[in-house]
């Protein structure tokens, strides 16, 4: 699996074909153009990211004169020109059900499983009681990560209106967070610059002031605590009738969780129902934190005025993982092992990505483009054994040398 400094020792995955930086450069110091800008909602904020589906982002420009970086600019335009094309003609020839209505099935189902779920919770007996908290926390994780990060995309839905609607739902009323917020810094930002230092190089997922060991494996249960607090803050950068918005819908979402527990599943006191939200709302908070850094931090990062053209950008710094029932499930193929896919055509829902993964795989493939995949061991392995190196010091800079 490519990294930074070029290592590929003891890792699994297709190897890249890059000349690495093995000196790190500064953060923050891309683009002049891309700082002391406002956002969407009219907060103040150190980047403004071009929109990811209207064409390339700032610094897809090479300020080198001369006719050569122009005319390869030129042809990696075209490759992605050729295979959205490829992936438009199965989105034009497939059904409602395969663009929507499966990810929208398994949704559903996650609902109409949360009376079982809570039932169950009154049981006396360890496995029917246990049974309960596994199938709550698969139904929040499934509404929480899958349901809103469709929802933040529109992915469940071609009405813009009822995309709004639906992102409210699943965000606020079911995440705790707020729309706003959530849709610019993943869709504008991330999306908008995948793996380009200080802006969408998953960073926001860094906690250098922790040990492998605790970050790996004991601060994700502090997920369910960590997110609402973090929205709260970011409320600041929101206008107060979407703030106003977003408060009661994480009230809402808060409490009909806790008067559940307590009125259908017999809890007796509120610090035993808090900790079952507490218990089911972690469930697979560590397979969502490990997910987000396997799958970009430790692949080649840029600086905002010299990174590589869309189709070079998401190959190279985008990582698949292998298909895993309850993650599917859970988090959805386009965040598992889908997420080439997801990064290059991010307005597909999940099951969408599945089915254009043979042609994007087969394409990347026969371009002679990078198509990087590695199990969740590996990479777990490799975060233990790097973890300084990848999450605590600032990433060196890949040289764009010898892309083909």
């Amino acid at each position: 699996m490519p990294v930074e400094n070029g290592d590929t020792a003891g890792q699994r995955g297709q190897q890249v074909n890059v000349e690495v930086s093995g000196t790190p450069r500064l953060r923050g110091m891309g683009d002049p153009r891309l700082r002391d800008t406002t956002a969407p909602d009219g907060s103040r904020t150190e980047v403004m990211a071009a929109g990811w589906e209207s064409g390339p982002a700032l610094g897809d420009e090479d300020g080198t004169p001369g006719g050569a970086p122009q005319r390869a600019g030129q042809q990696e335009e075209a490759l992605m020109t050729e295979l959205s094309e490829l992936v438009q003609k199965v989105v034009k020839s497939s059904s409602w059900w395969e663009r929507h209505g499966v990810d929208i099935s398994i949704l559903a189902c996650s609902f109409l499983l949360l009376p079982a779920g809570f039932l169950c919770l009154r049981s006396a007996q360890t496995i029917p009681f246990l049974a309960g908290v596994l199938t709550l926390g698969v139904v929040h994780h499934t509404l929480t990560v899958k349901g809103s990060h469709l929802a933040s995309h529109n992915a469940l839905t071609e009405s813009k209106s009822w995309g709004k609607v639906w992102a409210i739902f699943f965000i606020e009323l079911c995440s705790a967070f707020t729309v706003e917020q959530a849709t610019y810094n993943h869709v504008k930002i991330h999306h908008g610059y995948t793996n380009v230092i200080g802006l969408g190089d998953s960073s926001t997922w860094k906690l250098p002031f922790l040990n492998r060991y605790v970050y790996m494996f004991i601060a994700p249960l502090a997920v369910p605590i960590l997110t609402p607090l973090v929205a709260l803050d970011l409320l600041r950068n929101v206008e107060w009738k979407a703030a106003l918005r977003t408060l009661c819908c994480m009230f809402l979402g808060f409490y009909c969780h806790y008067w559940l527990l307590l009125h259908v599943s017999g809890f007796q006191s509120p610090w035993s129902a808090l900790l079952c939200m507490l218990l089911t709302r972690s469930l697979l908070a560590h397979p969502y934190i490990h997910v987000n850094i396997f799958q970009h931090i430790g692949l080649p990062m840029f600086a905002a005025d010299r990174k590589p053209k869309r189709i070079h950008l998401m190959s190279l710094g985008v990582l698949n993982l292998p298909r895993n029932a309850l993650l599917d499930w859970s988090f959805g193929h386009s965040l598992i092992s889908c997420h080439v896919e997801h990064h290059l055509f991010p307005s597909l829902s999940d099951n969408m990505c599945l089915k254009i993964k043979p042609i994007v795989s087969q394409y990347l493939k026969q371009k002679k483009l990078p198509y990087n995949e590695d199990s969740y061991s590996s990479r777990l392995w490799l975060f233990l054994q790097r973890y300084e190196e990848l999450m605590v010091h600032a990433p060196p800079i890949t040289e764009l040398v010898g892309i083909q």
